[in-house]
């Protein structure tokens, strides 16, 4: 393992890292944003997602106990500040029916918080709960009760939807304009706040009128941390206002670091300090210890994630028709598409896309390139090498990079393979970065506020 020799302030940076540092050394980014140099993990168990790897032998049950309970354990011994469940509302569908190709089925993210906060001492503990299909003192005093049996620990990840298909499990339907998902929230958030703060609640709303009394005292660390993790405008402008994480795909250093300018420029506007949102974009890490080893895993990896059944569906959804008498291995097919416009059943990710011209621009971009349908597919699915993929001593250096630029505050990291996929991360990575100056070798307090580096509220 390499060591770090030289300080962290004194490494010089790359010539990609120089050139993007355009402001003063104190100030790369943003003149009122000074970068803390250091790194938080979150531990993202999706649940529903097509880039879990399970159809392995050593795959856990998506459902089981020991499934949470050993990534969890993994996740607070590499001094993860967050153990973070994401929800599904819905099971996704394919062509009309449950898409079984794909994880389907998530419990409960209060009921499972709850019993692992019994198992864990200092993680973290963060549900996704949506604001659209919940009522807000109802949630609030849910999560002042997580927050208050964890010592501290509770987050929330706020999310909104607006689409009939999930809104019909709830005798809503999309009773909410897309346009408005960001404001409903906002209302909704404020309920909660004042239930959090033991205030006396009086709200008269576009969608509900409330009258009620927090009755709960206050946790370890105020009230849960808040997350957010919208990337439109909108989004980017509600986390400013509101949230203490945002965590978005950020593609790059670039890309990263243009998101943090546009963030702490949102949340000064906003009237907030330049740092009070911390930014953990999701990743995924693949890890090896040489580079050629590296590259080899991604392969193997990107294999078990996107199959043959897997590639056919894909191209299905867009298709609209059953596509099952075509080779994985051929050409993307020749028949047109029986949809205009895909819909909401399988995620966000395969929304309002014109079916006729997006087929026909994908069969002229797989013929370019001399992709089959299975290496479009997993092209297309996000299969290539990531920004965090490599050696174990390169992956370090990268993401020290990172840190000391203050394009990021840390990582949400979806694990590809559940229980064990975090195991290089705490084994090889974490000591690297430790060593290297940017991640904390002891947790910094009791509650997740302190783990993050917020203050408490």
């Amino acid at each position: 393992m390499s060591t770090a020799t030289t300080p962290l302030s004194d490494a010089p940076l790359s010539e990609e890292a120089a050139a993007l540092a355009t402001g003063p050394a104190e100030h790369p980014l943003h003149p009122e944003h000074t970068p803390t140099g250091q790194l938080s993990f979150g531990a993202f168990f999706q649940g529903v997602n097509s880039s879990t790897i399970w159809r392995l032998p050593e795959s856990g049950d998506q459902v089981a106990w020991e499934s949470f309970e050993s990534l969890v354990r993994t996740a607070e011994r590499g001094k993860f500040a967050a153990f973070f469940l994401g929800e599904g509302l819905r099971l996704r569908e394919h062509r009309s029916v449950p898409f079984e190709l794909d994880v389907a089925g998530r419990p409960d993210a209060q009921t499972l918080l709850a019993a692992l906060a019994g198992v864990t001492e200092k993680i973290g503990l963060v549900a996704t709960q949506n604001t659209t299909f919940n009522d807000p003192v109802d949630l609030a005093r849910r999560l002042q009760t997580l927050d208050l049996l964890s010592g501290g620990r509770a987050g929330w990840n706020i999310v909104t939807t607006d689409n009939t298909w999930t809104g019909e499990n709830f005798r809503r339907g999309g009773y909410l304009d897309h346009a408005d998902r960001y404001i409903h929230a906002e209302a909704f958030l404020q309920v909660a706040e004042q239930y959090w703060a033991g205030q006396k609640i009086s709200h008269d709303g576009a969608h509900y009128t409330v009258r009620a009394q927090g009755d709960l005292p206050r946790s370890a660390q105020g009230r849960p941390v808040l997350f957010q993790a919208g990337a439109s405008p909108a989004g980017q402008d509600f986390a400013a206002r509101t949230a203490d994480v945002i965590f978005s795909p950020h593609g790059s250093l670039a890309a990263a670091v243009e998101f943090r300018r546009s963030i702490v420029e949102r949340t000064v506007a906003a009237g907030r300090d330049a740092g009070a949102v911390k930014i953990l974009p999701g990743a995924e890490i693949i890890l090896a210890p040489t580079e050629a080893e590296a590259d080899e895993k991604v392969r193997w990896v990107r294999d078990h994630q996107i199959g043959p059944e897997q590639a056919i569906a894909l191209l299905e959804q867009y298709w609209g028709r059953d596509l099952s008498e075509f080779d994985p291995e051929g050409p993307l097919p020749d028949v047109p598409p029986e949809v205009v416009e895909s819909g909401v059943t399988r995620g966000a990710g395969f929304q309002f896309e014109k079916a006729e011209q997006l087929t026909r621009q994908w069969r002229e971009e797989a013929a370019e390139k001399g992709q089959n349908i299975l290496e479009f597919a997993r092209e297309k699915s996000g299969a290539r090498r990531g920004e965090f993929t490599g050696s174990y001593d390169d992956v370090a250096d990268r993401l020290t990079e990172f840190a000391r630029l203050g394009a990021i505050d840390g990582l949400n990291i979806t694990p590809w393979l559940i229980p064990s996929g975090l195991d290089d991360i705490v084994d090889h990575l974490i000591p690297r970065l430790q060593e290297r100056g940017v991640y904390p070798a002891e947790y910094a307090g009791s509650t997740l506020r302190e783990n993050l580096g917020l203050s408490r509220l």
